[in-house]
């Protein structure tokens, strides 16, 4: 029966003569000065390709990362993406300057007609993207693995819009919810479609998303929390505590997010976990991560949700990460929303002074207040509900600190972005990617918007 509905639910989805999907699993290893790139398996996967063949190559810029599938006898760009890596995150923490580490990474696009070279490349230290690595792949070979298993359960249609080739397939998987929850993860899925249509600008292009859910279940509730002691199988590997940062959430086990996320048309995901204690993570064009029972839960899915599908950067500054503190070099991120350049910012901005007046000392007096008070709950191991409480009273104290300021609504340039106090400039006051507002600045409005082009075709 879960095999007819799967069969069901892909023949409405997809059209009959539909290109297949190759995924190309790599090993990315180094340590904080160097990287290297390992071939490991190549993988025909179940379902057609999602994506919009009229819109193969992405311009955007973005990404720490970017790869090229190029024709081996023409030497033309058949397809391209920019992307992050976990690995790319790692090497920037105090670890990555003792050890070396290898993560895994996938690389998808749809399956070419003939032989094609599979081109990597990385940023250097001026943000330009350099090759970093190459690999031929022929669709033909014998070595390419084109066996799949049975599908493990059926993805369920939350919102069906259309073909996924012009609709943006957002892929809601489950993990930590046990055979007796998978109702609540139904239930979970569900609100969170309907929390991310509700923020513009992906409540004025709801029309151009198809929104599917697909878990299965694990034999204990939750997932795992290391630094209390907590383990737990995990159907994608996500836990807490990654680089040990005890709120970020992320899975290590890239192939086993791939080999459920296979069974359901996507171009992003966000795993959904059963836990209360706040967390998430997002990693540009790989899959962003949120604890559903918290009571912050609708804003970390879309906050992080904003990092995996617009490669948006962190506009806070003020709380713990684990990324050691950047060069005093400041080199113009890629990312659109902030920038090492304040008085030229590379957005359009109103008639404000450049860099643009806030109350940014009265702010950080009182975050150091409050994360100072965050970390005795969490050292103290308080209930969850005070956590909440703390972030309720910090954002109604925010808010009104900003209520004050003349330039609050406007476009300018705001020191204070990208995890630094001082060097790197925000695009405005507030926004879903600096405090827990309820709105995008204008800025990561209009950089989604460009993604959601990309997805669908529309100029």
């Amino acid at each position: 029966m879960r095999i007819a509905v799967l069969s069901v639910l892909l023949s409405l989805a997809f059209p009959a003569l539909a290109v297949q999907t190759l995924r190309v699993d790599v090993q990315h290893s180094g340590d904080a000065t160097s990287e290297a790139i390992a071939l490991d398996r190549i993988v025909v996967e179940p379902l057609p390709w999602a994506g919009n063949p009229d819109r193969p190559i992405d311009a955007s810029g973005r990404g720490a990362n970017r790869f090229d599938v190029v024709d081996a006898g023409t030497g033309r760009t058949l397809y391209s993406r920019g992307y992050s890596t976990v690995f790319g995150e790692w090497r920037t923490t105090d670890e990555a300057r003792r050890l070396r580490r290898s993560f895994q990474e996938s690389l998808r696009f749809p399956m070419p007609a003939q032989p094609v070279v599979v081109h990597v490349y990385s940023r250097d230290a001026a943000n330009r993207f350099v090759e970093t690595w190459s690999v031929p792949v022929d669709p033909s070979s014998p070595d390419i693995e084109r066996a799949t298993k049975p599908a493990p359960a059926a993805p369920i249609a939350i919102r069906h819009n259309g073909d996924p080739a012009h609709k943006v397939d957002l892929l809601i998987l489950g993990d930590g919810y046990t055979a007796d929850e998978l109702g609540k993860f139904e239930a979970d899925a569900r609100r969170f479609a309907d929390r991310l249509f509700t923020v513009s600008p992906f409540k004025e292009r709801a029309s151009d998303f198809n929104v599917w859910a697909l878990t299965v279940p694990v034999p204990v509730s939750g997932v795992g929390r290391p630094s209390t002691g907590s383990q737990r199988a995990s159907a994608t590997g996500v836990r807490y505590d990654i680089f040990g940062s005890e709120r970020y959430a992320l899975t290590l086990d890239n192939r086993a997010f791939r080999e459920l996320a296979q069974y359901a048309p996507y171009d992003v995901v966000e795993i959904v976990f059963n836990a209360a204690t706040y967390g998430g993570g997002g990693i540009f064009g790989q899959f962003s991560t949120v604890a559903a029972g918290n009571d912050w839960s609708d804003y970390v899915f879309v906050h992080e949700f904003g990092h995996h599908f617009a490669g948006l950067a962190d506009e806070y500054y003020t709380s713990p990460v684990a990324y050691t503190a950047a060069d005093l070099h400041r080199v113009e991120p890629w990312e659109p929303n902030v920038t090492a350049d304040g008085a030229h910012p590379k957005w359009k901005t109103s008639r404000v002074p450049l860099p643009t007046p806030w109350p940014k000392a009265a702010f950080e007096a009182y975050e150091r207040d409050i994360q100072a008070r965050r970390a005795r709950l969490r050292a103290d191991r308080r209930p969850e509900s005070e956590m909440s409480a703390l972030f309720r009273e910090e954002q109604a104290h925010v808010d009104a600190m900003f209520a004050r300021s003349p330039y609050r609504r406007a476009t300018g340039a705001f020191e204070g972005a990208n995890y630094e106090a001082t060097g790197y400039f925000r695009p405005q006051m507030q926004c879903i990617m600096f405090t827990r507002s309820d709105a995008f600045c204008d800025v990561c409005r209009d950089a989604i918007v460009s993604v959601i082009d990309l997805y669908t075709g529309a100029r």
